[in-house]
């Protein structure tokens, strides 16, 4: 069991290139690269999904076309089997809605000499105060 020292950067590095994919409708569907074909899990919005290719399922049935995502702040944590915890806080404006704040959290497990997310949930963060 060993703690990665450079969690904070691999947080950073991994969140800034996960969203300029994201961003780009002609690169976002290579999101799935990031994923395990089975061991991934990914929870969006409250739906569960499992493994690479429901995800890539689940991106490509997302109906807007533009996106810009602004990132607020990026928490990273060591995890006791070298992988990161990465919490993300931030806003996104998908096509002419207004923007919505939105926290996304990952977790990174050891693949060889690079990551993969293990577990991904996102929200948007809308308070229903009825």
């Amino acid at each position: 069991m060993s703690l990665n020292p450079q969690y904070e950067e691999i947080g950073k590095g991994f969140v800034q290139q996960y969203y300029d994919i994201s961003d780009d409708p002609a690169y976002r569907e290579n999101v799935v690269h990031f994923y395990s074909a089975t061991v991934s899990f990914m929870t969006f919005e409250g739906h569960q999904i499992q493994g690479a290719p429901k995800i890539l399922e689940k991106v490509q049935s997302l109906s807007f076309q533009k996106i810009n995502i602004v990132i607020t702040t990026v928490d990273s944590q060591p995890t006791f089997d070298s992988g990161v915890l990465i919490f993300v806080l931030g806003r996104l404006k998908c096509d002419d809605d207004p923007p919505h704040s939105f926290s996304q959290i990952f977790l990174l497990k050891p693949n060889g000499g690079s990551f993969f997310v293990a577990h991904d949930i996102f929200r948007l963060n809308i308070h229903n105060s009825a």
